[in-house]
């Protein structure tokens, strides 16, 4: 099994982003990754920034992305999530993008 990453979604609520971190989790088990994948809202980012590998950010706070990697280590990759899969929920096609952005 693969190198343990832990993965933080936010969203404004939280409420859509753990819906995609449900369908997240069943396809990285599919593909075997040890992914711990979590969702919370914009708000809760500080109590998790420290103990994270990558940070995906829904699409619909791509005004704020500047301000959000501000809020997180160095080491945090930050992602931007698409619309076209956020918007369906589609966790393949967030895995598929969250490995292109970490060179897995």
């Amino acid at each position: 099994m693969s190198e343990r990453k832990s993965i933080l979604l936010i969203c404004g609520s939280g409420a859509s982003s753990g819906f995609m971190a449900a369908n997240m989790r069943k396809a990285a088990k599919k593909k075997g990754l040890n992914y711990e994948i979590k969702a919370r809202s914009e708000s809760e980012l500080a109590d998790y920034a420290d103990s994270i590998d990558a940070l995906m950010v829904g699409p619909h706070l791509k005004s704020e992305i500047d301000d959000i990697k501000e809020q997180v280590p160095d080491k945090v990759k930050v992602i931007l999530m698409k619309p076209d899969y956020y918007s369906i929920l589609d966790g393949q096609a967030a895995i598929d993008h969250l490995n292109s952005e970490l060179d897995i």
